[in-house]
């Protein structure tokens, strides 16, 4: 009966999986001007993915974030998604996210629509990126602003840092590197 009643609850209380795509190269997503983000196009490139906000602490991240993308714009490209998920510290709308991350740190990667990375209304990427059954790397929970995700080249996940790793760090490097 315990059993029954766990389930039936994991059933109510577990994000549904709206519709997730198999390969990380089958999703599209809006932009912060509202045109398209095809990862399709990104098929033999790593790509970083970073869950971003204006008001964090680690928010003087994309300066490095930036300074990655130019130094390996050939061979990675990094993909920011503003969500307002913790502490409230992107309460911005897209158009003024973009002024912000323009005009404060010079940013020319791509940048997504605001979305929520995690709880009830979690983006199908992000469900793609922390869980095990989609991703075939590993299970993994979005803690805070600026928790990078690398896929590689083959569109497979291969590393996931918290918000305290830089962008600039050695392991991130060597990882773009590799």
């Amino acid at each position: 009966m315990f059993v029954k009643l766990m389930l039936l609850m994991s059933f109510f209380f577990t994000p549904a999986p709206k519709d997730v795509p198999k390969s990380i190269y089958n999703f599209k997503v809006e932009d912060l001007s509202g045109g398209q983000i095809d990862f399709a196009k990104y098929k033999g490139k790593k790509i970083l993915i970073v869950n971003t906000a204006s008001k964090c602490g680690y928010t003087p991240q994309y300066e490095a974030l930036e300074k990655l993308y130019k130094k390996y714009s050939g061979k990675l490209v990094i993909i920011g998604f503003p969500a307002n998920n913790f502490g409230a510290q992107e309460p911005g709308t897209n158009a003024e996210i973009e002024t912000f991350c323009t005009k404060n740190y010079g940013v020319s990667f791509p940048m997504a629509a605001k979305i929520s990375v995690k709880g009830e209304n979690i983006d199908p990427l992000y469900l793609w990126l922390t869980k095990k059954k989609y991703n075939n790397f590993q299970d993994s929970e979005v803690k805070w602003n600026f928790q990078k995700y690398l896929i590689d080249e083959k569109g497979n996940l291969v590393n996931v840092w918290m918000s305290n790793v830089t962008p600039d760090a050695a392991e991130v490097v060597a990882a773009i590197e590799k």
